[in-house]
């Protein structure tokens, strides 16, 4: 597999310490973490929830690591009341959350009130501990009677995704401070119908740009929704986003790298803020256009308060000898328990391309961005040195773009604790607090303990 360089900084402690310029001491940049609904919550089959179509995946054998599901996993639903404490105690500026569409809609597209009771009090409950909300309509949890229906191969899931939009919008009108629509379309679209290693699980390339469109349309169909039951709140979308390089400067490797970042940032990011898809899609994917109707662009390109980044990794391409790419990683570089290689330069040089390449490129968020490690409670702590390194050197980038010109407004750590990371189960942690899966107890590792002090220091600096 990879030749993976042993990483240093394990060697020894590290400390969470952006230094006195950075943005991150600014009392208006938002500091907070993140979480997702299928991934947290548990509890799918509670107060009238309907199936998802992860509950069909990830009980279909062969699909997630170790036959794991989210049947509970960490069980926020019933203990959300201790994790509104744990993200006080952190002293977080928001928490970024997503709603569970099966869990407030009923099949019959009618409102599942004690659904919709339960985010309407987790709201109120940060807000009240001075905590913003931040929520997302859409984490990937498909009701399975949509999917069943053809899903977003059907162009009528855009519709009901609006519907589901306006009746969870006039149930927390006034009590978050910005919805997301989608989290990461590219996501959904690719590996839910292009190669199946996410739900529903088809693999048929053809789907995907289908799939995208339909998820783009129920976007901007939202958005519309979303401005007018709750005006206050600002409105924007997750795009997650990769670095795409390569070795050599051939031009036909140099074209495979700008290949890779069209299927993978300007697939989203062109209709989203050009109101078009890239034509270079169509090279790399050729007859794979999706029917677009009269309207849908500008629909699609719908004005953005914000847009949302989620950063993790680069990938490094060559040719493939005719018209696409094809995966080169390179060796000896440091590695997260993902196998994902650790690249902060790859955010600096996104973020400041997105500004020069879109004139009319929104503030931005960094929705998500974080690391999975083997952490472990030794002594009733968690020692997570590579996470606090890699924190530190993705805020770095991070300032380091904002004082080219970029736009930036905050940064939501994924995640703030351990939880199902899809297809590879439990065995992977993102958290910065560790989750005991067996006794669900919560255990902030050094890496949140750090956070929490810096942001006491910051309001304290203020």
């Amino acid at each position: 597999m990879f030749n993976d360089a042993p990483y240093a900084s394990n060697a020894g402690d590290q400390t969470f310490s952006p230094p006195s310029d950075s943005i991150l001491w600014r009392k208006d940049f938002l500091l907070g973490t993140a979480t997702a609904s299928y991934q947290i919550e548990g509890a799918i089959h509670a107060d009238g929830r309907i199936p998802s179509i992860w509950d069909t995946f990830s009980a279909t054998p062969g699909k997630v690591l170790a036959g794991d599901t989210g049947e509970f996993a960490c069980d926020h639903y019933n203990r959300w009341q201790e994790d509104v404490e744990l993200l006080k105690s952190l002293n977080v500026d928001g928490y970024r959350l997503s709603i569970a569409w099966p869990r407030v809609m009923h099949a019959d597209g009618t409102p599942n009130q004690k659904g919709i009771d339960f985010y309407v009090n987790l709201a109120d409950a940060l807000r009240a501990k001075g905590i913003k909300v931040y929520a997302t309509l859409y984490h990937w949890d498909l009701p399975q009677y949509l999917e069943d229906r053809g899903g977003w191969l059907n162009r009528d899931t855009a519709y009901r995704f609006a519907e589901y939009a306006d009746v969870i919008s006039r149930a927390l009108k006034g009590k978050v401070d910005a919805w997301m629509t989608l989290n990461e379309p590219w996501c959904s679209a690719f590996l839910g119908y292009a190669n199946g290693h996410h739900a529903p699980g088809l693999a048929t390339l053809r789907y995907a740009p289908t799939a995208m469109h339909h998820l783009l349309l129920g976007h901007g169909l939202a958005v519309a929704v979303l401005r007018t039951n709750d005006p206050d709140a600002g409105v924007g979308i997750v795009a997650n986003v990769g670095r795409g390089t390569a070795d050599s400067d051939s031009a036909a490797d140099q074209r495979a790298a700008h290949l890779f970042e069209v299927q993978h940032n300007a697939w989203v990011l062109g209709p989203l803020l050009n109101k078009a898809y890239p034509k270079d899609l169509w090279e790399l994917w050729p007859g794979c256009e999706p029917l677009v109707l009269e309207g849908d662009l500008e629909i699609i390109g719908a004005k953005l308060d914000f847009l949302g980044i989620n950063y993790y990794f680069r990938t490094n391409v060559k040719s493939d000898g005719a018209h696409g790419f094809v995966e080169a990683p390179p060796a000896n570089v440091e590695r997260t328990q993902m196998g994902w290689e650790v690249y902060p330069q790859g955010l600096q040089d996104l973020l400041i391309g997105f500004h020069k390449t879109y004139p009319n490129l929104p503030p931005i968020y960094i929705t998500e961005n974080g690391m999975a490690s083997d952490d472990e409670v030794v002594n009733g702590e968690v020692v997570d040195n590579q996470r606090i390194s890699f924190l530190n050197r993705h805020l770095a980038a991070l300032d380091n773009a904002a004082k080219a010109g970029v736009d930036i407004r905050g940064y939501f750590i994924w995640s703030l604790m351990d939880n199902f990371e899809w297809a590879f189960g439990y065995e992977r942690r993102f958290g910065i607090v560790h989750v005991d899966y067996t006794t669900q107890k919560r255990t902030p590792k050094r890496s949140a303990l750090q956070i929490a002090q810096f942001l006491a220091d910051r309001k304290a600096r203020s």
